[in-house]
């Protein structure tokens, strides 16, 4: 039967599938912090503070937006003629703007402990005058997700909403991080806090963990058809 997440018990199976202290330590910075993959290849040394336990983030996004060459209102891709002084758009300026936060988030001793291991054993590069953990591409970090996958030989996932299935990603082991929280906690405050931690903008995007890790529904529908008893037990 196919699964929307990976369960804790399949991202240990991950973990011994790796054949690398690097590739182990990325499954789990993944897993354990719940962060996106261009955030865990963006780590560096001065990131960790091995005495208060924790990780800074940092959140750094790239948009593209267009605008007016004769008045610089913004557009949409659709307009032919601009909002702001009704000129005729024949082509428009594209600026890339940034958005750069941070976010310090708590972590495990067991994954600390793995931490310092590799920073001892050499393990983080330098460059670009920065001491970068990992020294692989965006790209690598997905094969590196892929062959251990294979090797631990854990199925495919189904997508809930379309119902297309694909192999598990490093975007697939935050979902489980997620997924793995609402289970433990889907409180009102819990929700809450799983929405700062993965800096969800919107709360409906973290509450969607809740419909994939909830068994109410089907606890619901199951007691619909379980036979009554009897107060003399028949």
């Amino acid at each position: 039967m196919l699964k929307a997440y990976v369960e804790p018990q399949e991202i240990e199976k991950l973990e011994e599938a790796a054949e690398y202290l690097r590739d182990r330590l990325l499954i789990r910075l993944l897993f354990h912090l719940g962060c996106c993959v261009s955030e865990a290849l963006a780590l560096e040394t001065k990131d960790i503070d091995f005495t208060r336990g924790s990780v800074n983030i940092q959140y750094l996004k790239s948009r593209i937006k267009l605008a007016c060459p004769k008045c610089n209102a913004q557009l949409g891709k659709s307009h032919t003629f601009c909002s702001g002084c009704g000129a005729k758009v024949e082509e428009v300026i594209a600026k890339e703007q940034q958005q750069r936060r941070m976010r310090t988030l708590p972590v495990d001793d067991d994954t600390l402990r793995m931490l310092r291991d590799y920073i001892k054993r050499g393990g983080p590069v330098k460059r670009g005058g920065k001491t970068l953990i990992f020294n692989v591409n965006r790209h690598r970090a997905w094969q590196i997700i892929k062959e251990c996958t294979e090797r631990a030989g854990l199925p495919k996932l189904v997508n809930p909403e379309t119902g297309k299935t694909h192999n598990v990603s490093p975007h697939q082991l935050r979902d489980s991080f997620a997924v793995n929280a609402v289970k433990h906690n889907d409180s009102g405050d819990g929700l809450r806090l799983l929405q700062e931690h993965l800096e969800h903008a919107s709360f409906n995007t973290t509450a969607k963990y809740r419909k994939v890790a909830g068994e109410e529904l089907k606890d619901w529908y199951d007691q619909l058809w379980q036979p009554e008893v009897k107060p003399n037990g028949d």
